[in-house]
């Protein structure tokens, strides 16, 4: 399979409210993940009104993650999206989480054989076709680069096999943008001033739907899916605001 050399592709622009330049977009998300990561399964409970393991749980099996699968969690985090992922893979699986922040996989939760390393979806730490299946929870707007991330996700799944990409999308219509906005940049960082114990917590649920705001297309990231050599890729889209990114590796 040819080698595609694709000009860099951010997922939104450079939020001056938080850092000034592209360059330092790495460096002070994955400090203020640090800071946070204490806080970050609490509110992200009570952001997702208590919904996200089951919801994470059966975008996985939709995607068609099966028993013995060895599977990538990119963007792990605090393990949310791993543990689903062990669940379904079983005994005879194993999964594997990958994340840039140290502080976030210092307070991952995650069953036992999971394994968890330091790494970024731009350069991911593994040998080439190492995977059945990868999947990312929400941490797509967070990556510097969604070309060479995908095309990381290509080289390191065997032939055949499947992406998940689970992102929250900017709603059309003013109406339903307006109320999602006042919910996750106006309740949400509240909330989190309220159960977080880190001041930064508020912060980054502010910084969360800002992201969310300024993402690129769907369409736009379907194409750069595409252009690492994925087939068969589509967007399926619960209540306007949930999309779940699919796509295969071809089998030869």
């Amino acid at each position: 399979m040819g080698v595609c050399f694709c000009l860099m592709q951010a997922p939104h622009p450079p939020l001056r409210d938080y850092y000034s330049l592209e360059a330092d977009r790495g460096g002070w998300v994955r400090k203020i993940f640090d800071r946070t990561a204490g806080d970050y399964d609490r509110i992200e409970r009570v952001m997702a009104l208590g919904s996200g393991s089951w919801y994470r749980r059966n975008a996985l099996r939709r995607a068609g993650l099966l028993p013995g699968m060895r599977v990538l969690d990119i963007g792990a985090g605090t393990g949310l999206m791993a543990r689903q992922a062990a669940h379904l893979a079983g005994a005879a699986g194993q999964v594997i989480g990958i994340d840039p922040s140290s502080g976030m996989l210092q307070s991952a939760r995650v069953p036992p054989g999971v394994e968890l390393l330091l790494g970024r979806a731009e350069a991911i730490p593994l040998r080439a076709e190492a995977a059945d299946f990868l999947c990312m929870g929400y941490a797509l707007r967070h990556i510097a680069d969604l070309s060479a991330a995908f095309g990381e996700f290509m080289r390191v799944l065997k032939p055949g096999g499947r992406i998940c990409l689970l992102e929250i999308t900017r709603p059309q219509g003013r109406v339903p943008r307006a109320v999602l906005k006042s919910y996750m940049r106006g309740i949400v960082p509240f909330l989190a001033s309220v159960l977080g114990e880190n001041s930064d917590s508020p912060t980054l649920m502010r910084y969360y739907w800002d992201t969310i705001d300024a993402c690129v297309a769907p369409a736009q990231i379907l194409q750069a899916i595409r252009e690492a050599g994925f087939v068969e890729d589509c967007r399926t889209v619960a209540l306007g605001i949930f999309s779940e990114y699919h796509a295969r590796k071809p089998r030869a």
